[in-house]
Protein backbone atom coordinates (compact mmCIF):
# COMPACT_ATOMS: atom_id res chain seq x y z
CA UNK A 1 0.00 0.00 0.00
CA UNK A 2 2.03 2.32 -0.99
CA UNK A 3 1.40 6.41 -0.41
CA UNK A 4 -0.82 5.14 2.66
CA UNK A 5 -0.04 6.34 5.87
CA UNK A 6 -0.55 4.41 9.05
CA UNK A 7 -2.72 6.07 11.36
CA UNK A 8 -2.69 3.37 14.20
CA UNK A 9 -5.36 0.78 15.15
CA UNK A 10 -9.05 1.64 14.66
CA UNK A 11 -9.19 1.56 18.37
CA UNK A 12 -6.32 3.57 18.96
CA UNK A 13 -6.02 6.19 16.23
CA UNK A 14 -2.43 8.51 15.90
CA UNK A 15 -3.89 11.61 16.22
CA UNK A 16 -0.92 13.18 15.17
CA UNK A 17 -0.50 11.42 12.29
CA UNK A 18 -4.46 12.74 11.49
CA UNK A 19 -3.59 15.87 12.07
CA UNK A 20 -0.23 16.21 10.00
CA UNK A 21 -2.91 15.04 6.88
CA UNK A 22 -4.67 18.26 7.05
CA UNK A 23 -7.93 16.38 6.27
CA UNK A 24 -11.20 18.42 5.21
CA UNK A 25 -13.66 15.66 7.05
CA UNK A 26 -13.11 12.61 9.34
CA UNK A 27 -15.37 9.71 9.26
CA UNK A 28 -15.03 7.24 12.14
CA UNK A 29 -17.78 5.16 14.53
CA UNK A 30 -19.39 5.79 17.40
CA UNK A 31 -18.42 2.16 19.01
CA UNK A 32 -14.61 2.62 17.86
CA UNK A 33 -14.02 6.88 18.18
CA UNK A 34 -17.23 8.06 20.22
CA UNK A 35 -14.46 9.15 23.36
CA UNK A 36 -12.36 10.56 21.47
CA UNK A 37 -15.12 12.59 19.01
CA UNK A 38 -13.77 15.67 20.89
CA UNK A 39 -10.06 15.51 19.60
CA UNK A 40 -11.11 14.53 16.07
CA UNK A 41 -13.50 17.36 15.57
CA UNK A 42 -11.03 19.48 17.19
CA UNK A 43 -8.86 18.24 13.84
CA UNK A 44 -11.63 18.22 11.32
CA UNK A 45 -15.06 18.30 11.08
CA UNK A 46 -15.95 14.69 12.19
CA UNK A 47 -19.13 12.29 11.61
CA UNK A 48 -19.34 9.01 13.21
CA UNK A 49 -21.67 6.09 12.23
CA UNK A 50 -23.49 4.24 15.39
CA UNK A 51 -22.00 0.69 14.25
CA UNK A 52 -18.77 -0.23 11.92
CA UNK A 53 -20.32 -3.24 10.68
CA UNK A 54 -23.47 -1.83 9.15
CA UNK A 55 -22.10 -1.52 6.02
CA UNK A 56 -24.67 0.47 4.14
CA UNK A 57 -25.16 3.07 6.83
CA UNK A 58 -21.31 4.34 6.95
CA UNK A 59 -21.72 4.19 2.94
CA UNK A 60 -24.59 6.97 2.91
CA UNK A 61 -23.04 8.82 5.82
CA UNK A 62 -20.16 9.05 3.96
CA UNK A 63 -21.67 9.81 0.61
CA UNK A 64 -23.56 12.67 1.71
CA UNK A 65 -20.16 13.75 3.90
CA UNK A 66 -17.94 13.85 0.43
CA UNK A 67 -21.31 14.59 -1.73
CA UNK A 68 -20.98 11.68 -3.71
CA UNK A 69 -24.63 10.45 -3.43
CA UNK A 70 -24.99 9.87 -6.89
CA UNK A 71 -22.28 7.14 -6.80
CA UNK A 72 -23.55 5.83 -3.79
CA UNK A 73 -27.19 5.31 -5.83
CA UNK A 74 -24.74 3.74 -8.62
CA UNK A 75 -23.33 1.41 -6.36
CA UNK A 76 -26.25 0.24 -4.43
CA UNK A 77 -27.99 -0.24 -7.75
CA UNK A 78 -25.43 -2.59 -9.25
CA UNK A 79 -24.91 -4.32 -5.52
CA UNK A 80 -28.72 -4.87 -5.47
CA UNK A 81 -28.58 -6.56 -8.98
CA UNK A 82 -25.55 -8.63 -8.19
CA UNK A 83 -27.64 -9.84 -5.14
CA UNK A 84 -30.64 -10.77 -6.99
CA UNK A 85 -28.33 -12.64 -9.34
CA UNK A 86 -26.43 -14.23 -6.67
CA UNK A 87 -29.77 -15.80 -5.12
CA UNK A 88 -31.09 -17.01 -8.56
CA UNK A 89 -27.98 -19.04 -9.30
CA UNK A 90 -28.04 -20.51 -5.81
CA UNK A 91 -31.26 -22.29 -5.87
CA UNK A 92 -31.55 -24.98 -3.48
CA UNK A 93 -27.96 -24.12 -2.17
CA UNK A 94 -29.34 -21.21 0.06
CA UNK A 95 -30.90 -23.18 2.04
CA UNK A 96 -27.27 -24.93 3.54
CA UNK A 97 -26.79 -24.08 6.44
CA UNK A 98 -23.54 -21.90 7.50
CA UNK A 99 -21.59 -20.60 10.46
CA UNK A 100 -18.92 -18.32 11.04
CA UNK A 101 -16.08 -19.09 13.12
CA UNK A 102 -13.19 -16.51 14.64
CA UNK A 103 -10.95 -18.23 16.65
CA UNK A 104 -8.88 -16.65 19.42
CA UNK A 105 -5.35 -17.01 21.50
CA UNK A 106 -7.97 -18.17 24.62
CA UNK A 107 -11.30 -19.10 22.85
CA UNK A 108 -13.24 -19.82 20.35
CA UNK A 109 -15.94 -17.28 18.45
CA UNK A 110 -19.29 -18.32 16.64
CA UNK A 111 -20.43 -15.23 15.22
CA UNK A 112 -24.24 -14.20 15.41
CA UNK A 113 -24.08 -10.57 14.04
CA UNK A 114 -21.35 -8.09 12.32
CA UNK A 115 -20.56 -7.77 8.85
CA UNK A 116 -19.82 -11.10 7.11
CA UNK A 117 -23.27 -12.37 9.04
CA UNK A 118 -24.82 -9.34 7.60
CA UNK A 119 -23.79 -10.10 4.14
CA UNK A 120 -24.82 -13.38 4.41
CA UNK A 121 -28.10 -12.55 5.41
CA UNK A 122 -29.16 -10.01 2.69
CA UNK A 123 -27.53 -13.20 0.22
CA UNK A 124 -30.40 -15.60 1.01
CA UNK A 125 -27.92 -17.67 2.85
CA UNK A 126 -28.89 -19.84 5.61
CA UNK A 127 -27.81 -20.18 9.15
CA UNK A 128 -28.26 -22.51 12.28
CA UNK A 129 -31.36 -20.57 14.23
CA UNK A 130 -29.05 -21.04 17.50
CA UNK A 131 -26.02 -19.01 15.71
CA UNK A 132 -28.37 -16.28 15.02
CA UNK A 133 -29.66 -13.24 17.58
CA UNK A 134 -28.97 -9.76 17.96
CA UNK A 135 -25.49 -10.24 20.27
CA UNK A 136 -22.31 -10.42 18.33
CA UNK A 137 -21.65 -14.34 19.19
CA UNK A 138 -20.97 -16.50 21.69
CA UNK A 139 -17.57 -17.41 23.44
CA UNK A 140 -16.20 -21.06 23.48
CA UNK A 141 -13.96 -21.76 26.51
CA UNK A 142 -14.06 -25.45 25.73
CA UNK A 143 -13.51 -27.82 23.23
CA UNK A 144 -16.71 -29.89 24.49
CA UNK A 145 -18.60 -26.83 23.35
CA UNK A 146 -17.52 -27.44 19.54
CA UNK A 147 -20.58 -29.75 18.80
CA UNK A 148 -22.49 -26.08 19.07
CA UNK A 149 -20.26 -24.77 15.93
CA UNK A 150 -21.88 -27.41 13.97
CA UNK A 151 -23.43 -26.31 10.49
CA UNK A 152 -23.35 -27.67 6.64
CA UNK A 153 -20.88 -24.98 5.99
CA UNK A 154 -18.46 -23.42 7.74
CA UNK A 155 -16.25 -20.11 7.52
CA UNK A 156 -13.57 -19.38 9.45
CA UNK A 157 -12.48 -15.56 9.79
CA UNK A 158 -9.67 -15.81 12.24
CA UNK A 159 -6.78 -13.51 11.20
CA UNK A 160 -3.53 -15.33 10.21
CA UNK A 161 -1.71 -12.46 10.83
CA UNK A 162 -0.92 -12.16 14.36
CA UNK A 163 1.42 -14.02 16.18
CA UNK A 164 -0.60 -14.39 19.58
CA UNK A 165 -1.63 -18.00 20.03
CA UNK A 166 -4.89 -17.79 17.78
CA UNK A 167 -3.32 -20.54 15.34
CA UNK A 168 -2.15 -22.42 17.76
CA UNK A 169 -5.56 -22.64 19.20
CA UNK A 170 -7.50 -23.17 16.02
CA UNK A 171 -4.81 -26.25 15.37
CA UNK A 172 -5.65 -27.89 19.05
CA UNK A 173 -9.02 -26.93 18.15
CA UNK A 174 -9.54 -29.09 14.42
CA UNK A 175 -7.57 -32.18 15.76
CA UNK A 176 -10.25 -32.70 18.48
CA UNK A 177 -12.54 -35.92 17.72
CA UNK A 178 -15.39 -33.60 18.04
CA UNK A 179 -14.16 -31.36 15.74
CA UNK A 180 -14.25 -34.17 13.28
CA UNK A 181 -18.20 -34.94 13.92
CA UNK A 182 -19.24 -31.56 12.78
CA UNK A 183 -21.11 -31.67 9.47
CA UNK A 184 -19.16 -29.78 7.95
CA UNK A 185 -15.58 -31.21 8.10
CA UNK A 186 -16.95 -34.75 7.22
CA UNK A 187 -17.97 -33.14 4.07
CA UNK A 188 -14.97 -30.95 3.68
CA UNK A 189 -17.08 -27.75 3.63
CA UNK A 190 -14.76 -25.74 5.82
CA UNK A 191 -13.30 -22.64 4.10
CA UNK A 192 -10.52 -20.49 5.29
CA UNK A 193 -12.06 -16.64 4.36
CA UNK A 194 -9.64 -13.57 4.75
CA UNK A 195 -10.22 -11.53 7.75
CA UNK A 196 -9.08 -8.05 6.63
CA UNK A 197 -12.39 -8.96 4.24
CA UNK A 198 -15.14 -10.88 5.75
CA UNK A 199 -14.51 -9.58 9.17
CA UNK A 200 -12.42 -5.95 9.50
CA UNK A 201 -13.53 -4.56 5.66
CA UNK A 202 -17.23 -3.03 6.53
CA UNK A 203 -17.57 -1.74 3.57
CA UNK A 204 -18.52 -1.66 -0.10
CA UNK A 205 -15.62 -3.04 -1.60
CA UNK A 206 -15.18 -5.55 1.49
CA UNK A 207 -19.25 -7.15 0.44
CA UNK A 208 -18.05 -7.07 -3.37
CA UNK A 209 -15.09 -9.18 -2.51
CA UNK A 210 -17.44 -11.44 0.24
CA UNK A 211 -19.59 -12.48 -3.19
CA UNK A 212 -16.70 -12.88 -5.17
CA UNK A 213 -15.30 -15.37 -2.60
CA UNK A 214 -18.70 -17.28 -2.38
CA UNK A 215 -19.35 -17.20 -6.00
CA UNK A 216 -16.09 -19.12 -6.44
CA UNK A 217 -16.87 -21.55 -3.02
CA UNK A 218 -20.22 -22.44 -4.65
CA UNK A 219 -19.03 -22.89 -7.88
CA UNK A 220 -21.27 -20.87 -9.77
CA UNK A 221 -19.30 -19.52 -12.29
Amino acid sequence: MDGVVNLGSENQPNLEEIAALKPDVIIGSKTRHEAIYSQLSGIAPTVMTEEVHIWKESLALTAQALNKQDEETAFLQRWEHEVAEFKEKMGDKLNLEVGILDFRADHARIVHTGFSALVLDELGIARPTEQQGEDWGVKLVSKENIPQMDADILFDQTSTSRDDGRLDLRKEWTEHPLWKNLRAVQTQRVYEVDTAVWNNGSGPLAAEQMLIDLKEIYELE
